[in-house]
Order: C-alpha cells, then structure tokens, then sequence
C-alpha cells in the first residue's frame, strides 16, 4: 500500500534529521518519500554509510500496536526469523524514539518492491508456515477473541458522520451494514471459546511482501495477533488453489491444520468492518484509499459473497 500525499516543509524534514542524528547517530544526507506506508507517514533515509527505512506512527488507532510489534520483531529476529526487516537501535539501545508526538522506528532497508501478486502466493504462504511454526511463548501478542468490537465502532462512526461523499463511494454496501454486522456476530459465536491452533500471525502479508532477486520479506508489523491462520488465509479463501496451496504450505513445516469455514467466514466480515474503521479514525477522506483498502473495485465484494455462502 502507497501512503497517501504528505506535505512537509523543509523545516520539518530538518527536524526529523536532527532527531534521527540526535536519537540514532545517523547523519542524514537527504530523506526522501518512501511510498510504503497505509496509515503510517514512510521515509527513505540517506545517509553516507547506506540507507535505512523511516516509519513514523502519529496518535491515532494504530500507535499502541505499533510500539508493541518492535518487541514482537526484536524477538523474532533473536528466534533467526530473516524474512523480516531489521530494527536500527537508538544510540541507547531503544527500539524506537520519539518525533513531534509521533512513534519513529529506522528499520533496514529493503531495495524491493511490494510484488504481491497470485504467482507470489506460494512464497508468501511458505514465509507464514515458517512464522507459525515458531513458539511465540515469550513474545508480548494479544489474543484473538473473535469480538465484534470493529463492527460496533465503525457503525457508531458511521452514523454520525452525514458525509454525503463517502457514502457515495460506499454506495455497494448501503443497506448492508446491519446484516453483515449479524452474520459477523453469528461467525463470532461459532468461534468463540475455541483457540486451538493459535499461531503468531502478520495481519497483511499480502500487501506487505517486499520481493528482490527471487527472495522475500514480510514488512509493517504493526498489528501482529496470537490468532488461526485464518486471520492471514481469508484473503484468498474464495479461490480453491489458494486455500489448497496455503494447507500445503502448512504441511511442509509439519503444521496438520485445516483452514475452517467458519474462522475464514469471520475474518471476511471482521476485517471489512475492521479496515472501514480504521480508514475513518485515520482522517483520511480519499477514493484512492478506499480502493487500496478492496472497498471500490469490487475486492471486498468477492470476499464477502464467498463469507455469505459458508
């Protein structure tokens, strides 16, 4: 996903420089956009000795997981997972620091580009099969509870907004939002009390695969949840070969699970409530958005009519 348009001044590019010398030692020769971000404001530092990616997470919904997930990635980097970027430490050995309110995390960077596409299925679903297979115990994740908080807060949203644009943008889904808060309660229920075969799961790796010379990595981390694999699988659920390529991918690291209907029916309907919040508390108000997100072009439509027929 591409950040949405930032506008800063070189007086604020000359702050985050000074900030960055002053909380990691790097010295900055230029800092330039870096369109990998979705909620979080993406710069590509310069520097003499090479380059590094800059991540900055202003207040909003997202900050507190952001500022969990660097522990999450320092623990997988000291389990040898090597598909994900490395941190750059402070100068004090701090995970991330702090800029103008917002959380700043240098990470490597990673000379690719997101690359997600069907015929990349197959290392990415290796890439989570790998993740899984690791023991999370000792690693600070949240539980899955499969609520219906996201449905819940985007409707409360939603209702008071009156914004006569987006609900044109939004026009497919009016009328619908109510039953299919109903069949994500009726998901919930099914799935609820069960947490058998938990993992660590991404959250996006589809729209997070950075690829380069045949090899990959899974990147933003912001939102990483002790879940089912369904919580990664759903995106593909409604295509046979893409569920039976992610069961094989689960066999080969020794992992005999089945992906469950009503886990992948639940994930459908969660997550199109989930990013629609989202996208509102974010403040952003674009059609580009909602059509990176799968709410314009018929993306979410699909997912949600194979959810209707479980």
């Amino acid at each position: 996903m591409s950040a949405w348009p930032i506008e800063r001044d070189a007086a604020y590019l000359a702050r985050l420089a000074a900030a960055v010398e002053q909380a990691y030692g790097l010295v900055a020769t230029a800092i330039v956009p870096a369109k990998r971000g979705f909620y979080a404001e993406t710069w590509r530092l310069e520097t003499a000795d090479g380059r590094y990616f800059l991540k900055l997470m202003y207040p909003g919904p997202r900050q507190a997981t952001y500022r969990a997930s660097f522990a999450v990635m320092a623990g997988l980097a000291a389990r040898g997972v090597d598909f994900i970027p490395g941190i750059r430490p402070t100068v004090d050995a701090r995970l991330y620091a702090w800029f103008d309110g917002a959380v700043l995390g240098v990470f490597e960077w990673l000379d690719g580009d997101n690359v997600e596409s069907d015929a990349t299925k197959p290392a990415e679903f290796a890439l989570l099969a790998r993740l899984y297979s690791l023991d999370p115990a000792g690693l600070a994740l949240p539980r899955e509870d499969f609520g219906t908080a996201a449905a819940s807060r985007f409707l409360a949203r939603w209702r008071g907004l009156g914004d006569a644009v987006l609900t044109g943008w939004l026009e497919p889904y009016l009328g619908q939002f109510d039953r299919l808060a109903d069949r994500l309660a009726t998901c919930a229920e099914r799935c609820q009390g069960d947490d058998s075969g938990f993992h660590l799961t991404h959250g996006d790796a589809g729209g997070n695969l950075i690829g380069r010379g045949g090899r990959y990595w899974l990147v933003d981390w912001d939102n990483p949840l002790l879940a089912p694999p369904e919580r990664d699988a759903w995106v593909m659920a409604g295509q046979d070969w893409a569920r039976a390529e992610f069961s094989a991918a689960l066999r080969r690291v020794g992992l005999d699970y089945v992906l469950r209907p009503e886990r992948l029916a639940y994930y459908c309907y969660h997550s199109f409530f989930f990013y629609l919040a989202e996208y509102l508390d974010s403040g952003r108000r674009d059609a580009a958005g909602l059509e990176l997100l799968g709410y314009t072009n018929g993306w979410f439509e699909q997912r949600l009519r194979y959810a209707d027929s479980l």
